[in-house]
Formats: C-alpha cells, sequence, structure tokens
C-alpha cells in the first residue's frame, strides 16, 4: 500500500475498526474512506453497491460485524447470523466486482469447535461442533473465511482473512446487556470501586481460560499482512493472538486490582461458562515475522485509562 492508496474501512467505529484507522493514520495514510451506519447501511445490498461503484477503493478492511458476549449472542441469535452473512457478502462481493487490490477479512476465534485441542492451529476449523451460545455469529464468520477462499479460486481475487484473539481496547463495548468479558469487568469493578460496594458478582466459575490480545496490537498485524503478503502466501487464514492465556478468575483478579477495587468476587455458578479454554496457536504468524507488543498488565492500564476518559457509563474520578 502507498500512503495515498484508496483504503475503506469497514466498521471504522468499532473496537477493531478504530484501531486500525488509528494504525493508518498515525502512519501518514491520507486517503482512508469511512461511513458511518447512518451514512451507509451494510446489509443493504444496492447501497453497498452504489458505494463501492462510486468510491472505487484499493484496498478493504473489513472490520464491520454484529458483535456481542454470551448474553447478547443468546438473546439475539437470528440477528447475529443475519446481519453478519449480509455485512459479510456485500462487502466481499462487491470488493470482487470492483477489482479491489486486497481485502483483509477479520473473523473471530469463536469460528473453532468448542473442544478444539488446546493450543487451536488453524487446520482444526470445521473438525467439531461449535459451542452453542456463539454458534450462529460463528457460523457468520466461517461462511466468510470460506467465501474469501473460494473468490481467491475463482476469481483470482487477493482477499485475506484473519482469526484474532478475544481482544479489548480502545472504543470497546461497556455495555453489560451485550459486552464481552474483559470491557465487562472494567466496568463492573470501576462501578463498584466508586460506589463503595462490598463485592461484585460475575457469572460462571471463573475456570475457563481466555487469551487477550490488546486491540492496537491487531490492527498492526492486520496492516503487516496486508502490506507484505498476499493470500496465498497467507494460505486460507491465520491466527492472530500471543500465545498465551490466563483464567476468568485470574483475568478479573488482575482487573480488580488495577481499578482498584477492595471489596470481594462473588462467582454465579447459576450461568454459563462458555469455551473450557480458547487458546490459539500463533506458530503460522511468527513464521510470517509478526508477534505482539503489549503484555497484559500494559493493555488492562491503558484501557483502564481510555475508559474513565471516554466511556459514557464512567463517572471519572
Amino acid at each position: 500500500m502507498k500512503l495515498n492508496s484508496k483504503i475503506y474501512i469497514a466498521g471504522h467505529r468499532g473496537l477493531v475498526g478504530s484501531a486500525i484507522k488509528r494504525n493508518l493514520e498515525n502512519h501518514g495514510f491520507v486517503n482512508l474512506i469511512f461511513k458511518t451506519h447512518k451514512e451507509l447501511d451494510l446489509t443493504n445490498q444496492s447501497a453497498v453497491a452504489n458505494f463501492f461503484q462510486r468510491e472505487k477503493p484499493e484496498y478493504v478492511f473489513l472490520a464491520a460485524a454484529k458483535v456481542g458476549g454470551i448474553l447478547a449472542n443468546n438473546t439475539y441469535p437470528a440477528e447475529f447470523i443475519y446481519e453478519n452473512l449480509q455485512i459479510q457478502n456485500n462487502i466481499i462481493h462487491q470488493s470482487y466486482l470492483n477489482k479491489v487490490r486486497k481485502l483483509l477479512f477479520l473473523g473471530s476465534s469463536c469460528i473453532y469447535p468448542k473442544l478444539a485441542p488446546q493450543p487451536i492451529k488453524e487446520k482444526y476449523l470445521l473438525t467439531g461442533l461449535l459451542e452453542p451460545t456463539n454458534e450462529p455469529y460463528a457460523i457468520a464468520k466461517i461462511a466468510g473465511i470460506k467465501m474469501c477462499k473460494y473468490y481467491n479460486k475463482q476469481y483470482g481475487t487477493n482477499f485475506i482473512s484473519v482469526m484474532p484473539t478475544n481482544l479489548y481496547g480502545p472504543n470497546d463495548n461497556f455495555d453489560l446487556n451485550t459486552s464481552h468479558v474483559f470491557p465487562a469487568l472494567i466496568r463492573k469493578f470501576h462501578e463498584a470501586k466508586i460506589n463503595n460496594k462490598k463485592e461484585v458478582t460475575l457469572w460462571g466459575t471463573g475456570k475457563p481460560k481466555r487469551e487477550f490480545l490488546y486491540v492496537d496490537d491487531l490492527a498492526d498485524a492486520c496492516i503487516f499482512l496486508i502490506k507484505n503478503y498476499n493470500a496465498n502466501d497467507v494460505g486460507e487464514f491465520v491466527n492472530i493472538g500471543t500465545g498465551k492465556d490466563l483464567s476468568i478468575k485470574n483475568l478479573a483478579e488482575l482487573i480488580k486490582n488495577i481499578v482498584g477495587f477492595k471489596g470481594k468476587i462473588i462467582w454465579d455458578t447459576s450461568k454459563p461458562d462458555g469455551t473450557p479454554r480458547k487458546l490459539l496457536d500463533v506458530n503460522h504468524l511468527h513464521k510470517l515475522g509478526w508477534k505482539h507488543k503489549v503484555n497484559l498488565e500494559q493493555g488492562i492500564e491503558m484501557t483502564y485509562k481510555w475508559y474513565k476518559a471516554h466511556n459514557k457509563y464512567s463517572l471519572n474520578i
């Protein structure tokens, strides 16, 4: 990519898209295109077609998606599969029709079987049953991977797919009804601290293990890949993560200490845990020449600082 290349970031206001936008701007890219949902409904086929025909982007980062945690996935399964399929189908197909040079599609580690061997290698895709609580979202993301693969095969496109691990950082979703575990923990402990509560109740047993990647590291990896590799070099897709995990209980204790909450944690074991463990094998990514830079403690501190300064839920103290 050149600094004046025309680059479209789908989902530029979300956790991932905003990090990609921030990275590109910091590196001097000056011809970035992005639209809000009001300006462009990505589930609308004709609207997306008109946008691509008018703008003719050279590169596309497909970071737009309907996302959420266990509660949101359980509550809105039809919306999760429908909206994500619509967004992907429209953007990937129009990228082909309008001769986009490269597209990078962002999936999710929930595409893998619930009981996949650990750490999870790319070859484990479609080797077992999915975690039921996020199956609609996972199926949509698997369809996106396969769509990129078969468009590359049939049409000679250059569409790269990447599978990030659990992400966190600036512009995350801190709404307790729809958020993932990381931002939910930050908000719960922060609000408990400022309200002088003696305890915080968390879902499940705390035993499941998860891997977490700071979102600016993900953006750096995506831009590294799209600048240096083609789809044939990457393969069907590549995992992006740290290669390290910890239990939700240990994560909660870490966030609790950084936030400064002094009370007790109560685990509500009547609530679901989700997948027992989800650690990505990142050897393929390391061989391509990229490794993460931000450790978990640094990332929590930076995310909490951003939350207090920017988030509508935070009573900044």
